[in-house]
């Protein structure tokens, strides 16, 4: 059921995240020579830090007493030291989980870190300061490196879909249907990370492990609280309930976004990568899914992604083209006729093999099978 491969043995080994790591490393090897560090609290570690080589090293937002920073310096390590007031941190080595982004939730969404965080960069980002937006960028960066970690040898499946969907309606239950399937298949399902469609992947992902029962009860609570206005606070606290009636859930990425604020990230998804960047986090979670991508219906936001999707497969500028299949007819060819366009498109070229319209979100899972040989 686990699709999503541990993360310790994927990333740079240059790179240390935890303090286990780093106590591993000062152990196995004595030095921390050319060694990141990125967001350790080396506070209680002054001894090992004084006694280690740490030559060439980089320490990125590690508290740490001022004798050992200076130390550091003296060997010529480099030492960013972590930067006070913020509500999140600019260099840290892993995604978020659902646990951390919605702390204090009992005491209501709006004093949650991912509250906190939309507020900063409500403050920051009409400003225009070079150093504001210099730390929104560095850990967007941060999060795209523990990402890519993070998915290292994993196949990634895309479902994107618009986040109107309400909890309680078929749609909803379908896209959950889907996330399930899909994760029961050994992928690994990545969405947007917010309501709606997004969430019921994310859910039916979490609910893998589980029968049919369970995931019908769940479907049956999350209905109490059907949409996230007016209330994110009750929308997540149904969402939180469900996790902890079941809380050995399967693994699944979250990819959502400050940019759109207003949209809290689903607590089904196991790992999530927010951005405050949308344009980073959109190329970002399309050019990860390897296994290709569901398209449920959806409006102005899902349409954008069909076509950040498409280029690449129509220049194969990512190497082979990945599966795309658009689910509901009626939608992509009179709605929004998104599909006439990406079928023009895809004529005579290798992408047109990869390409498939079906009527029902059951018939997705084939398809995609079906496109990619």
């Amino acid at each position: 059921m686990q699709t999503m491969p541990a993360h310790a043995a994927h990333h740079d080994d240059r790179e240390i995240e935890t303090l286990e790591e780093f106590d591993a490393t000062v152990s196995a090897r004595g030095s921390l020579a050319g060694f990141r560090v990125q967001a350790v609290d080396l506070t209680d570690r002054t001894r090992e830090l004084l006694g280690t080589d740490t030559a060439g090293a980089v320490f990125l937002g590690c508290p740490m007493r001022e004798e050992a920073a200076a130390k550091l310096r003296t060997d010529g390590a480099l030492v960013f030291p972590p930067v006070p007031g913020l509500p999140f941190e600019p260099y840290r080595g892993l995604v978020y989980s659902p646990d951390e982004l919605f702390a204090s939730l009992a005491d209501g969404y709006e004093n949650t870190p991912d509250a906190h965080a939309y507020a900063w960069f409500q403050r920051t980002k009409a400003d225009r300061d070079v150093y504001a937006s210099m730390l929104r960028a560095v850990h967007d960066d941060s999060i795209s490196d523990a990402l890519d970690e993070l998915l290292s040898g994993a196949r990634v499946v895309g479902v994107m879909g618009g986040h109107a969907m309400r909890r309680g309606t078929q749609g909803y239950e379908g896209a959950a249907r889907l996330g399930r399937e899909l994760a029961r298949e050994g992928l690994t399902v990545a969405t947007g990370g917010g309501p709606g469609a997004m969430e019921a992947a994310n859910l039916g992902a979490y609910a893998a492990p589980y029968d049919d029962e369970m995931l019908g009860e769940a479907l049956r609570l999350l209905a109490k609280a059907p949409g996230f206005t007016p209330s994110v606070t009750d929308w997540a606290a149904a969402a939180f309930e469900v996790r902890g009636r079941w809380p050995k859930g399967g693994r699944s990425v979250g990819i959502p976004t400050w940019f759109y604020g207003h949209e809290p990230p689903n607590p089904f998804a196991s790992h999530i990568a927010k951005y405050f960047a949308n344009a980073t986090r959109e190329d970002g979670l399309l050019a990860r899914c390897n296994a290709g991508v569901v398209f449920l219906p959806g409006a102005a936001g899902t349409v954008q992604e069909v076509f950040d999707n498409a280029t690449p497969n129509y220049y194969e500028s990512r190497g082979e083209p990945t599966p795309m299949v658009l689910v509901d007819r009626a939608h992509w060819t009179e709605r929004l006729p998104a599909w006439p366009l990406l079928k023009s498109l895809a004529r005579e070229r290798s992408m047109e093999a990869r390409i498939a319209l079906v009527d029902r979100i059951e018939e997705a899972p084939e398809a995609l099978k079906r496109l990619a040989g």
